[in-house]
């Protein structure tokens, strides 16, 4: 069907060398009035997909342009008088198909076709914001519900924005999982959580109950105005800024541009990173309170980039996750915990590997499958692995997280819950989760030993998660004052710089760990 779209479009602007060679035939009204015929038939049948049309359409523009500008083809103000009607007829038929294909289908929105035209539009002196809506993780709506549900979701998002008028100027639907807003004024950030808070409110799509989390990125054009490429390239890195920091607001800042060019060089050199080695694990010992013994390690990622140097995972991994790479990444780090479990057990080391998944991964269909098959090409049993997972992103969506962490349990698999204290759970919360063990951010050791009430949250924290059955581990112990203080809390397993630097695979292996 998009070949057939293709064949008309080249007709039409082709049209000129067409008049000259029959000019003087009557073949050249017949000739026409059938294409138009076959353009308004294929028009009435089932059209194809919106970016198959897009891509039809860009290749005829662009083919039809390099002819004319290559030959000498008379300009069609020339075209004879009689064929006038026809032509203003054929172009009427793709001026609106133009329209069409600037409109969203479900939402009725303009699309980004739409908001390029838009932004082309704009005055240099224009104000106002540029607000980018980022819905997280909007493609597990589709995965969990459905595609219905995930179209309720959109139409009522679009509904919730719209609403908000006189004060957007302009409202579009930029892709599957983003809305565009043009603002009549610039944007604080009490504006900005207001507006976030406001979009997060629950949804009824077609009978299920969804809360959605969004990220929110700014561009002020009073200072940041610039061509449509430019603009749109300046959005992008703001929402990448936004899912990389709390509370999940980001405005484009001056020098952006720069850190948008090595985020762009870090997500395009990751597989080739991958195979030839730059990212690798290192492993960090807990020490198990009651037996005076390691009986468990935390792989870490670590990625010396070959011309940037040691590359945080705190910058790589957000910016892998908005690459939508961390499927790649994740199941590389499975493999190389699970492949050196085996090469420990050969040499008689025991030890648990714990390593860290993002949400993304914990929602994935395939990942218990994918563990499995790890562990049975590799003879290491589930035991031997324990997954963890950052609070905070557990309480993003309690039901998948939920779901994720029986699944992991069936199979055999530990499961920890990361950053314990930093995600607001409560009680009823904490009990649905069936894990084996929390940790306690190190944050909450700040002023252990200088601030009563910390040593109170922090008791509490202890015994509320033992209370539940958890085991508990606190990290980031740097001193052995806050060491002993934590074992007299009756913490069970301590990490931390005081014990053991993270170290490599090979590095465990010259260490005792039995005792210490």
């Amino acid at each position: 069907m998009v070949n057939e779209w293709v064949i008309c479009g080249l007709g039409v602007f082709c049209f000129a060398g067409i008049v000259i060679w029959y000019r003087h035939s009557k073949r050249e009204t017949h000739f026409l009035k059938a294409l138009i015929r076959l353009i308004q038939e294929q028009q009435a049948q089932d059209s194809p997909s919106l970016s198959q049309q897009q891509d039809a359409m860009l290749k005829v523009s662009s083919a039809a342009t390099s002819k004319t500008s290559a030959s000498k083809n008379l300009p069609l103000q020339r075209i004879p008088k009689k064929f006038a009607p026809l032509y203003d007829q054929l172009e009427q038929l793709f001026l609106g198909q133009s329209k069409q294909n600037n409109k969203d289908k479900l939402t009725g929105l303009p699309n980004r076709l739409g908001v390029k035209s838009y932004l082309a539009g704009l005055s240099p002196l224009e104000l106002g914001s540029l607000v980018l809506i980022d819905i997280y993780r909007f493609r597990f709506v589709n995965d969990l519900f459905g595609f219905t549900v995930g179209d309720s979701l959109l139409k009522r998002v679009s509904a919730r924005l719209m609403a908000l008028k006189p004060h957007v100027l302009y409202l579009a639907r930029m892709n599957q999982d983003e809305f565009l807003l043009h603002l009549d004024t610039p944007q604080t950030d009490c504006e900005l959580l207001a507006l976030r808070e406001h979009l997060q409110a629950p949804y009824d799509a077609e009978g299920s109950i969804i809360a959605i989390q969004v990220q929110v990125g700014v561009v002020d054009l009073r200072l940041f105005n610039a061509d449509v490429s430019t603009l749109l390239r300046r959005l992008d890195l703001s929402v990448i800024k936004a899912k990389a920091s709390k509370p999940f607001i980001a405005h484009y800042a001056k020098g952006d541009d720069s850190t948008q060019k090595r985020a762009l060089g870090i997500i395009h050199h990751l597989p080739k990173a991958l195979a030839q080695g730059e990212l690798y694990m290192v492993y960090q010992p807990k020490f198990t309170v009651a037996l005076g013994e390691y009986r468990q390690v935390e792989a870490l990622m670590r990625w010396q980039h070959f011309e940037l140097g040691n590359i945080s995972p705190a910058e790589f991994i957000p910016l892998i996750e908005h690459a939508g790479m961390i499927d790649l990444v994740s199941q590389w780090a499975l493999e190389q915990v699970i492949s050196q479990q085996a090469k420990w057990t050969k040499a008689g080391i025991r030890l648990q590997v714990a390593v860290n998944l993002s949400t993304q991964d914990m929602v994935s269909e395939t990942l218990c499958d994918d563990i499995q098959v790890l562990l049975e090409r590799y003879h290491v049993p589930a035991t031997a692995l324990s997954i963890e997972i950052t609070e905070s992103h557990i309480m993003d969506d309690m039901e998948l997280a939920v779901t994720a962490i029986n699944k992991l349990k069936q199979i055999g698999v530990d499961v920890a819950i990361d950053d314990f204290g930093t995600g607001h759970s409560s009680l009823a919360y904490l009990k649905r989760f069936p894990v084996d063990e929390v940790k306690i951010d190190k944050a909450f050791l700040d002023d252990l030993l200088n601030d009563k009430r910390a040593s109170h949250i922090m008791q509490s924290s202890i015994a509320l998660a033992k209370g539940l059955g958890f085991s508990v581990t606190v990290e980031g112990v740097e001193t052995e004052v806050i060491s002993r203080a934590l074992i007299e809390m009756g913490v069970d397993k301590i990490q931390g710089d005081y014990y053991y630097k993270a170290m490599t695979a090979t590095e465990i292996e010259t260490k005792n760990l039995s005792k210490k």
